[in-house]
């Protein structure tokens, strides 16, 4: 890729809002392409020790006055007796009928993962990884384009992600993993292991940022006797993405090339019955081949080249 040289566009379902890291509170940023059924937010964070409470407003607008409307609006709080959440829409200035759910799994002092799902009527709500309430849509969803997080509350991350596209590999709130902040990246090139293998229904997650002069990005999968039956290449110079196989055979995934310098990309591969099937993005491509006893010895999970990485999961 030549200096200056223009990319082609990318459909804007493949295009992901890069993860944003201990923002200040309050805090107001645009969603690139605004909400839309199938796309997840996820919130990371702790609670302060004396916090009361705190919001997060899906809206629609950014003006100070008028004050735009929220079509939904999440509120735990937390100071009194019962500690709830209150979900409601402000409409032309004025609030609707409140919702309350009791018993939210939010705690002072204690970390939290917040994972909020939007289908096409309503949208879900995880707590730490359990389900906790489902909303229905009062505006319609197309019209919310802005985030605003406010109140007592420290935000470690917030991220912008497709929902899974693998039905048969997924929860009800699937891969909503977070990021991985014990730093502010993971070293690449970056190995982990595999002491079980691959099984069928296992998902691996990747998500990082592409370098602003990249070369190459490989993810291989490597057995006990470090041969290596699987891998995944994207060469720049080209803009193509292949599997690679174990004898250096090149077969070509037909996908718009997602791996623009500076853009955030997310890589799930899902273990089946006799293969993997890839999805970058949150858009499905397709699958490749392989034995199942070759996923069982698989002990290595390696990826390197010209990205940083946030969170490698599986």
């Amino acid at each position: 890729m030549s200096p200056g040289e223009k990319l082609d566009p990318l459909p804007d379902t493949f295009i992901l809002q890069p993860p944003v890291f201990h923002p200040i509170v309050p805090y107001v940023t645009t969603i690139f392409g605004g909400l839309r059924a199938g796309k997840m937010v996820m919130l990371q964070g702790v609670v302060p020790l004396n916090a009361r409470r705190f919001q997060v407003d899906f809206q629609c607008g950014c003006s100070l006055y008028p004050r735009p409307d929220i079509a939904i609006h999440f509120n735990p709080r937390l100071h009194t007796a019962k500690p709830h959440v209150i979900c409601n829409t402000l409409y032309l200035e004025r609030w609707q009928t409140e919702a309350r759910w009791p018993h939210v799994d939010l705690q002072r002092g204690a970390s939290f993962f917040l994972l909020f799902l939007f289908g096409n009527e309503e949208m879900k709500v995880s707590v730490n990884g359990q389900h906790f309430l489902h909303y229905r849509y009062r505006l319609p969803l197309s019209r919310v384009d802005t985030l605003g997080i406010f109140g007592d509350i420290l935000v470690e991350a917030v991220g912008f992600l497709n929902i899974n596209p693998f039905p048969e590999g997924s929860s009800e709130y699937p891969v909503g993993y977070p990021f991985l902040l014990k730093s502010p990246s993971l070293e690449v090139p970056c190995s982990r292991a595999l002491p079980k293998g691959l099984w069928p229904g296992q998902v691996i997650v990747l998500r990082g940022l592409v370098l602003p002069e990249p070369k190459d990005f490989t993810l291989s999968l490597r057995d006990e006797a470090a041969h290596v039956p699987v891998t995944l290449r994207a060469s720049f110079a080209d803009r193509t993405l292949a599997w690679i196989s174990p004898w250096g055979c090149k077969k070509l995934i037909s996908a718009p090339f997602v791996f623009y310098p500076r853009r955030f990309f997310e890589v799930l591969l899902l273990c089946e019955e006799g293969g993997l099937k890839l999805a970058l993005n949150g858009q499905g491509l397709g699958a490749t081949s392989v034995h199942h006893r070759v996923l069982e010895r698989l002990r290595e999970l390696r990826v390197s080249g010209s990205v940083q990485l946030y969170c490698v999961h599986y």
